[in-house]
């Protein structure tokens, strides 16, 4: 298997900083990986912002949805400073198609847009 382009390797670094519990929990750390513009689309269909998807992950007593296990991620440079990824998630039996959208900022790679639609099962998963 070829390695990724280091664009696309550098957005999957971030995505799965981003599923670790422990990053999850800090507001400091999920600044550096969340564009000031960063957007996102739940599980729910509730749409999030920056500020309110920080303080809802760090509120104290916020729900830990325990351990994500990706799986099936891909990525695509779309332009010199974007890239696409896409990956299912598993946490306590739910499942979901997920979309990123990575920029390349004066800081690095951060994510600016997030969407997450949860599955049962999937006709189109590769054998």
């Amino acid at each position: 298997m070829t390695e990724p382009p280091a664009a696309v390797a550098a957005a999957i670094e971030g995505e799965l900083r981003l599923l670790d519990p422990v990053v999850r929990a800090s507001a400091d750390v999920l600044a550096t990986l969340l564009h000031p513009d960063f957007r996102e689309i739940g599980t729910s269909g509730r749409l999030w912002e920056r500020d309110t998807i920080i303080a809802m992950l760090t509120a104290p007593g916020a729900p830990r949805p325990g351990p994500l296990t990706a799986s099936r991620m891909r990525g695509e440079q779309l332009a010199p400073d974007l890239v696409h990824l896409t990956f299912d998630t598993e946490s306590k039996g739910l499942r979901s198609h997920r979309s990123s959208l990575w920029r390349l900022t004066g800081s690095g790679w951060m994510l600016y847009f997030h969407q997450a639609t949860p599955f049962i099962d999937d006709p189109f998963a590769e054998v």
